[in-house]
């Protein structure tokens, strides 16, 4: 197993390097000028090639290219062009709130999806089958800037049940010990922030995994419908156990691997579409931040907030690879 897993490793490496250069040719593809843009109109030509030499913008681009390898080999991605601070410090001011989105949609997205998968299996093509599946499809189309918008005017808007958006209430503060204000709420035994973090997770997390939940809830459905008709779950019946244990011990378990597979992938895409989530909600994560860079051609922050969603994405990849020799001690890995 460790030599699975360090030859997977070792195969990110070709896989990484690809996206870093995909996304550093494409960002210098874009038109404009940076050096323009951040002096604005009344900046004079000499101001901007001063700035553009200080910034190293005035080299070839496979210079700069080499020059931005060299410091991600050394665990430098470099500075931002717009604040000036060090880009690992910007991610990392940013990435526990996405991450945080990212598990409360992936949470929601498998519960209730398994919920209505392992439901709507057990009655198929009733009414209840019927109208889940209408649900679902409903889910499944609707992108995730709508559901976010919809879910704002009527909940946050109409009703005035949850917040418009934030992590925590106007005027309340937490001690940064995660950057997670759920966890940090926890750790530091504040209730109210908790309950207001919580309020105000609620609509992104449901904006953010209403697509992945109908896709795990068809495809669940698909996989335990093929599971009962086998014959080890007819002779289960037959010996008289009860059926809540056949679906849960004998069907469940052995569908669950095509879901698995899923759900691996639907974590990149909670991952790109946070980046809307958190713009329609105000969330400081890194999809804001990716907006917020991508505007203002700040580059380093741009590749550095894409290779880590990148490291993220292959991980995941390679957790669910492993999980399959948990679920299903008939593989093995060498």
């Amino acid at each position: 197993m460790s030599k699975y897993v360090a030859r997977r490793l070792l195969h990110m490496l070709p896989v990484l390097l690809g996206i870093s250069i995909l996304v550093f040719v494409g960002m210098h593809l874009i038109p404009g000028d940076v050096a323009q843009l951040l002096l604005g109109e009344k900046g004079s030509e000499q101001e901007i090639q001063r700035l553009r030499h200080q910034l190293g913008l005035d080299q070839p681009i496979y210079i700069q290219y080499l020059r931005f390898l060299a410091g991600v080999v050394h665990g430098d991605l470099g500075n931002s062009i717009r604040t000036r601070q060090p880009v690992i410090w910007e991610i990392r001011q940013a990435l526990p709130v996405t991450i945080e989105l990212s598990l409360a949609a992936l949470a929601f997205a498998i519960v209730l999806g398994l919920l209505i998968g392992v439901i709507t299996a057990r009655r198929p093509h009733s009414a209840l089958d019927t109208g889940a599946m209408v649900f679902v499809l409903i889910g499944v189309s609707m992108p995730v800037f709508w559901t976010g918008i919809l879910l704002l005017l009527v909940f946050g808007g109409m009703l005035g049940w949850l917040p418009l958006g934030g992590v925590l209430d106007a005027g309340m503060s937490l001690p940064r010990l995660t950057g997670m204000p759920i966890l940090d709420s926890l750790l530091s035994g504040n209730w109210t922030a908790l309950r207001s973090g919580l309020a105000h997770l609620l609509l992104p997390a449901v904006t953010l995994g209403a697509t992945a939940m109908a896709t795990i809830a068809r495809m669940a459905r698909s996989s335990m419908l093929d599971v009962l008709g086998l014959d080890y779950v007819r002779t289960a019946r037959a010996k008289g156990v009860a059926e809540p244990r056949v679906v849960r011990r004998h069907a469940l378990w052995n569908a669950l691997l095509p879901v698995v597979t899923l759900i691996g992938l639907q974590l990149g895409l909670l991952l790109s579409g946070a980046v809307l989530t958190e713009t329609i909600f105000a969330l400081p994560g890194l999809g804001r931040l990716t907006i917020t860079s991508v505007l203002a051609r700040d580059y380093p922050v741009v590749q550095g907030v894409v290779l880590i969603g990148a490291v993220i994405f292959v991980l995941a990849n390679l957790a669910v690879d492993l999980l399959y020799a948990w679920l299903d001690p008939r593989i093995r890995y060498s």
